[in-house]
């Protein structure tokens, strides 16, 4: 490990040529590079975590329209986190340090949301972040330890790219049958099919985006895979498993260090989720929620 930074203890990871580099706070995927070539576009360690890139978003991803939502009849009012939409945004741990287990190509790291205004349940969170030869494989758990059913849904944030190419050039495609259509606020207020062009390729430089997706195709494996391809034909692939049913692609022009970045995010739920309750799941005390997804390179 590192010496402290914005975005706390870094833990470096190994396995021959695949390094990544994960952020104690947020426990975010601050970098993924095989041999010279950069899968998650680096920024520097003396700032913080740009654009959300990597963090890990529980319990809910996304934003709660003005903080306050309905508990089963009780009206929950949360922090407004993003007051220039005056929402609650990205869930409880975005900014908390998690405690970390390491060995050369893996780690776990773990943090707890406790009982807090808005959000009156215990839950037990870890994510394990392990290497392999092409890519990366990412598990979240998430356990209840309240004393009734408590709302969950998660996300994470990683940004990806091929470092070696002008990103304007890379070819995005997600498998996505369905888009959200958003207000203002950047909420949910409907959907509308997804633009076909997402399917068969949208070259990135053309794509100006900041939409939720969902109804995603799956392969006969049960994973989403979207992909980001190069001219040369080497492609990234960012893979969803059961449970992810939403996926939300940004494009960002203000990303440190690279004039045009694109963050997949795999979602277990939309924004709002807590009000509308569309992917929205109720463990039940003690019991444990298990997801998977991951990142490889060819």
């Amino acid at each position: 490990m590192t010496p402290v930074s914005p975005t706390g203890l870094q833990v470096h990871l190994g396995l021959g040529e695949v390094t990544a580099q994960i952020a104690q706070v947020g426990a975010s995927l601050r970098s993924l590079r095989i041999g010279e070539v950069d899968l998650v576009p680096p920024y520097p360690l003396d700032t913080p975590t740009p654009s959300c890139s990597g963090v890990v978003l529980v319990p809910w991803p996304n934003r709660i329209r003005d903080g306050r939502w309905d508990d089963e009849g009780t009206v929950r009012q949360l922090t407004v986190s993003e007051p220039k939409t005056a929402n609650a945004s990205h869930g409880l741990l975005r900014f908390t340090p998690y405690a970390v287990e390491q060995t050369d190509a893996a780690a776990t790291l773990r943090a707890t949301v406790y009982p807090q205004t808005g959000y009156p349940y215990l839950l037990e969170t870890s994510v394990a972040y392990v290497l392999t030869a092409d890519g990366i494989e990412v598990t979240h758990t998430i356990t209840n330890w309240s004393e009734s059913a408590a709302p969950v849904a998660l996300g994470t944030h990683p940004f990806v790219t091929i470092g070696d190419v002008d990103p304007h050039e890379l070819v995005l495609r997600v498998p996505a049958q369905t888009a959200f259509e958003t207000d203002d606020r950047l909420l949910p207020v409907g959907t509308r099919p997804a633009d076909p062009a997402l399917r068969t390729g949208l070259r990135l430089g053309d794509a100006t985006l900041d939409t939720g997706l969902t109804d995603l195709d799956r392969d006969a494996d049960g994973r989403v895979r979207h992909t980001l391809t190069a001219p040369d034909g080497r492609t990234v692939t960012l893979w969803q498993g059961e449970g992810f049913d939403v996926a939300q692609v940004y494009t960002a022009r203000n990303y440190p260090g690279t004039p045009l970045a694109v963050a997949i995010e795999p979602m277990t739920a939309p924004a709002d989720a807590f009000n509308s309750g569309i992917g929205l799941r109720r463990l039940a005390q003690g019991e444990t929620w298990t997801l998977e997804w991951g990142i490889t390179f060819g």
